[in-house]
């Protein structure tokens, strides 16, 4: 039986991945680099470790990527704090359900812990998660599976008691390495063949995954 439920936030529980992809393709244009959706697509929740060769080995080993990252970063407050933050579908449907369920909560993501508090303060989701894991929280983030194993620790499970929710293939893979239940929300781009064997489910969005918990507790 399920006890635990993890969550990934960009592109899962917020609509920002389509914001990253803007302000990627925005920012490297500013500095006179030709950055592709695709590029944007191979380094979704990828810790900082690993996004940075692979952006070298897209845009070349000069490419300033620190800095392309920062002023992305600043495109994408702005924008933010003048238009706000878009919840995605079925997350507080899941979230009441679950609370009520009284399954222990934790997020898991590659964004700082500044951001990410500031993020789940501002959609009102901050008072659903006893544990925050982020990415410079851990020494290896994303695909690694440290992260999700940190979550499943502060939440006081084993991984195999908890369910992962993703949107992104990098994320799927940390969960899967963990061991726990990893569940897909597609975001931008649907599993493919690498990632479908490492599923336990996908749903449309995440309300529908209550379904999941539903046929744990034999429901």
């Amino acid at each position: 039986m399920l006890k635990g439920a993890i969550f990934d936030m960009d592109g899962l529980m917020i609509d920002t991945e389509k914001l990253y992809l803007k302000f990627w393709i925005q920012s490297a244009k500013d500095f006179g680099y030709d950055m592709k959706p695709e590029h944007v697509y191979a380094i979704r929740s990828m810790a900082r470790k690993y996004s940075i060769p692979t952006l070298k080995g897209f845009l070349g080993e000069d490419c300033p990527t620190e800095e392309i990252r920062a002023h992305r970063t600043e495109l994408m407050a702005e924008y933010i704090n003048e238009h706000g933050l878009e919840v995605k579908k079925g997350l507080f449907e899941l979230l009441y359900y679950l609370k009520g369920r009284e399954i222990k909560m934790a997020v898991a993501t590659a964004t700082p812990r500044s951001r990410t508090t500031e993020y789940l303060e501002k959609i009102g989701a901050a008072k659903f998660f006893s544990a925050v894991i982020c990415g410079d929280m851990v020494e290896t983030g994303k695909p690694a599976p440290d992260i999700y194993l940190t979550a499943a620790r502060e939440l006081g499970l084993p991984p195999e008691e908890c369910a992962a929710f993703e949107d992104s293939p990098n994320g799927i893979k940390a969960a899967h390495a963990a061991g726990c239940h990893a569940i897909m929300i597609p975001d931008m781009t649907q599993p493919d063949d690498e990632i479908k064997p490492l599923l336990s489910a996908v749903y449309e969005n995440l309300g529908l995954a209550v379904d999941y918990f539903e046929r744990s507790f034999g429901e």
